[in-house]
């Protein structure tokens, strides 16, 4: 109570800053001067971050940090088997070229070749991370299998069949359910001939008599059809489907636990470490309980087959990991929100029986990354809230975390330009510069900690995935966007000292609508439609608020210079709009209104207009920075003494995007 009176708003300008202490670290890794981005390639930017107060940590929490960080590189080729069932032979076939190629690599094509692999390595496949639209290659067949005989890489003429033909599996994740949710879609989740109608016919089976703690069916295992044409599970563990890198995992995981921080931390290694090697569900679940209880300490991870965004049905769960280091001054100063999770449910625009009685355990922490691996890196989130299993959040609490280092890196190494081409007047670019970092990293906690949170499901419902299936994803993160949204101009949270005022709040609301109805349009090709989740979802509240508000002008497409701008006339009727939006899509989840949902997504989340849209892709090309940025991590090395015992770890920030990715090809191709 004390402490959320007392938090002084200039320091909250500066919690996500990350800024290192200089007498800990070298001249090389100081915030000034440090080289954030290190390349660039069609709409990429490959960027740095730096680890504040690694040198701080004592021996056995540098060992944690490296343990961890080694189990989730020896899962990195998972990703690439899930992404797409010839990933791994494309990727590997032009890693060994890319190696041996002794020929003139200054071409046209070599060059268009080296940008291949890179696009290959930033997206974990040959599909694009965001669009899930397959890569086009700038070289030639024959090109390829020309240099793959010189240097002796095999590709098999269905993986050429891959790379080289435009309708051979073209989409990742398919959406339109007109083309078949599974059929259309090349994510290895599912044999190629599985249909949707059979795999949610093979899970009513399981989940009739699921009880009220059912486990996450599906989750840890691919669909596959047997010799006698039904379909059943391959199930995630040692010893089976993907066993060999799993095992690997499990021998860095068993490292981890000998220096864990407390015996919390430890049993959940344990349980972890079970898990994997049984592919049992129910451990998953006991390990998740031990995990989000699991509070103190200095280190903490994800680790596991955890988001379902690149399964079109929802089951799946991607393999990833995060290892981070907690920013204690940052996360006692966002406490406040954990604090007052149950004020935020009380003072919702969601009907009464939709909203939690007991707000449980909603941990939120701003951590700095150490490493990164599988479906967070290159591309990485800037926030996470876990579990994902809504009994478990309700019994036993969610853990929000903000990658305080990461947003860091974002904010140093991006320029003014895009803001300023498309905000609508000079005072649009003053607020945003003096209030737009705050209010958005707020906004950002906002959704994870009490967005993703908040409201319940009907008894009996079914899960989300189950009820709002293929839309199930954009609508989520529609809502929890919403809570943030409409809280962050309530009066309560300039009481609580999280802003200085209420005009913070209208930096944010202009970003929103500028990126939802024009910005993230840079994004995509000129004629698709919007297929990404959370693209939807950002449209979805855009265009529908200003369908909502046309009466009374509360948004307005203004254009000058033959350039369109958005405006909002009023921040208040807008914020109502808000919670008038977020009372039906919390009714939506609540109910499982599946015909609801769907239009919603369909009317104003996934069509785009072409005139726009082309505006804005000539106006972002004019800036010449790419749309999408990701990372290379930090190498931490260990320093042994002669009888091979770690006495320390050194943190080194490399500066070759293709270096790293050739150098982990060679440590951790597991599969």
């Amino acid at each position: 109570m004390y402490l959320r009176n007392l938090i002084p708003v200039l320091l909250l300008a500066l919690i996500f800053s990350c800024k290192p202490n200089p007498d800990s670290q070298d001249a090389t890794t100081s915030t000034e001067g440090f080289q954030w981005q290190i390349d660039q390639f069609e709409d990429v930017k490959i960027l740095r971050y730096q680890v504040p107060g690694f040198e701080q940590l004592s021996l056995d929490q540098k060992k944690l940090a490296y343990f961890l960080t080694e189990a989730g590189y020896a899962g990195r080729d998972i990703m690439y088997s899930m992404n797409y069932r010839h990933n791994l032979e494309i990727r590997k076939g032009l890693e060994h070229v890319a190696k041996n190629f002794k020929g003139n690599r200054e071409s046209e094509e070599w060059m268009a070749l080296e940008t291949y692999l890179k696009r290959v390595w930033f997206a974990s496949g040959i599909h694009h991370h965001y669009s899930m639209d397959k890569f086009k290659p700038g070289f030639t067949r024959d090109y390829l299998t020309g240099i793959a005989n010189e240097t002796g890489a095999k590709f098999s003429d269905e993986a050429l069949r891959a790379i080289f033909d435009p309708e051979f599996d073209n989409k990742k994740v398919n959406l339109d359910e007109s083309k078949g949710l599974l059929l259309g879609s090349a994510v290895n989740f599912y044999d190629p001939d599985v249909t949707q109608k059979e795999v949610e016919s093979y899970y009513a089976e399981k989940t009739k008599n699921k009880g009220e703690r059912p486990v996450s069916y599906g989750l840890n295992s691919k669909i596959v059809r047997k010799a006698d044409g039904s379909i059943d599970e391959e199930v995630y563990s040692a010893n089976g489907l993907y066993g060999p890198a799993i095992k690997k995992i499990i021998y860095w995981l068993e490292q981890a636990k000998t220096v864990a921080e407390n015996e919390k931390q430890a049993k959940a290694f344990d349980l972890l470490i079970e898990y994997y090697q049984t592919g049992d569900l129910k451990k998953w679940d006991e390990y998740n309980i031990v995990w989000t209880e699991t509070k103190d300490g200095d280190l903490d991870y994800i680790n596991g087959f955890v988001e379902v965004y690149n399964d079109p049905l929802g089951y799946r769960g991607s393999y990833e990991n995060i290892t981070q280091i907690t920013d204690f001054e940052a996360s006692k100063q966002m406490q406040v929100l954990s604090e007052n999770a149950q004020w935020f449910e009380d003072n919702s625009t969601i009907m009464d029986e939709h909203k939690k009685e007991n707000v449980v355990g909603v941990s939120y922490k701003v951590v700095n990354v150490v490493g990164e691996s599988g479906d967070a890196s290159p591309s990485t989130p800037i926030g996470v809230n876990l579990p994902n299993s809504s009994w478990i959040r309700a019994e036993h609490g969610s853990k929000s975390v903000s990658l305080g280092n990461i947003i860091s890196a974002y904010e140093n190494a991006s320029g003014p330009g895009l803001l300023k081409e498309f905000a609508n007047d000079e005072e649009e670019i003053a607020l945003n510069e003096k209030y737009g970092g705050l209010a958005d990293k707020l906004s950002t906690a906002l959704h994870e900690v009490i967005g993703h949170a908040s409201g319940v499901i009907n008894p009996g419902v079914g899960t989300t995935k189950e009820t709002l299936k293929s839309y199930a994803s954009a609508l989520e993160e529609a809502r929890a966007d919403i809570v943030a949204l409409y809280f962050i101009r309530d009066p309560k949270i300039v009481e609580l000292g999280l802003i200085p005022e209420l005009d913070a709040s209208k930096a944010e609301y202009d970003g929103f609508i500028s990126n939802g109805l024009m910005k993230q349009l840079r994004r995509i090709e000129l004629g698709k439609d919007i297929e990404e989740s959370h693209m939807r979802n950002r449209q979805l509240i855009s265009k529908w608020a200003y369908e909502m508000g046309k009466d009374d002008n509360v948004i307005e497409m203004v254009t000058g210079e033959g350039k369109t701008y958005i405006n909002i006339n009023d921040y208040d009727k807008l914020r109502e709009i808000f919670g008038v939006q977020l009372r039906e899509l919390q009714r939506i989840k609540s109910e499982g209104d599946y015909d609801a949902g769907k239009h919603l997504v369909e009317t104003y989340g996934v069509k785009v207009d072409p005139a726009l849209h082309k505006e804005v892709l000539d106006r972002a090309a004019k800036l010449k920075s790419p749309p999408y940025s990701g990372f290379v991590n930090p190498k931490l090395v260990p320093v042994k003494d002669a009888s091979g015992n770690i006495t320390d770890v050194k943190i080194e920030y490399p500066d070759s995007f293709e270096e790293q990715m050739m150098e982990y090809a060679e440590k951790y191709s597991t599969l």
